[in-house]
């Protein structure tokens, strides 16, 4: 190969680098943008909470301490396992839930493009250094399992549906709350 092709592929993993790195320098505003829009997809999957389900309600907890340490590429991580969680959830059984099936379609899209843009930003060498708290982790599976059991243990009723759609909005506005002050 000549010098002449050596600086063109230069070149070219040059521009990718930058254009990647701008993209992650956006990347708090992106997600402030894309959690809104889950929440408005959230809403527009199904309609007010029903007062039926009100005697089921469950507490789940979210552990908030998996997004308070002082790495910013930590809570990156946290968030990205968070999301793949929501995701995994939001991807079962969802015949009772008698959602409007775009809304939710759009939700699982989003949550998909914001774990690859998370995946695209967060530098995989540092995630065992920078994760390496395995409670935390620990806590934050713990919490999505208990959410998992509680939509298997009501068989993916209408109302544990609707119980979960809540606690994932409360996730995702908890969230948003943490990347304003990113």
């Amino acid at each position: 190969m000549s010098i002449f092709g050596l600086i063109q592929i230069g070149l070219i993993l040059l521009c990718t680098a930058t254009i990647s790195s701008l993209q992650c320098n956006h990347l708090p505003f992106q997600q402030r943008k894309a959690i809104k829009n889950s929440l408005q997809l959230l809403d527009k999957m199904g309609k007010k909470f029903p007062q039926q389900c009100l005697r089921e309600k469950m507490f789940f907890r979210f552990p908030e301490q998996v997004l308070k340490p002082r790495q910013k590429e930590t809570v990156k991580v946290a968030i990205e396992e968070i999301f793949q969680h929501i995701f995994y959830i939001f991807s079962k059984n969802l015949t009772l839930a008698a959602w409007n099936g775009t809304a939710l379609e759009q939700f699982q899209n989003g949550l998909y493009h914001q774990i690859e843009q998370l995946e695209a930003c967060v530098i995989k060498k540092q995630i065992h250094y920078f994760w390496s708290k395995e409670m935390d982790r620990l806590k934050l599976k713990k919490y999505f399992q208990k959410i998992d059991c509680f939509l298997k243990d009501k068989q993916h009723s209408l109302c544990s549906w609707e119980i979960s759609r809540a606690e994932m909005r409360k996730c995702l506005q908890l969230i948003d709350k943490v990347i304003r002050k990113l």
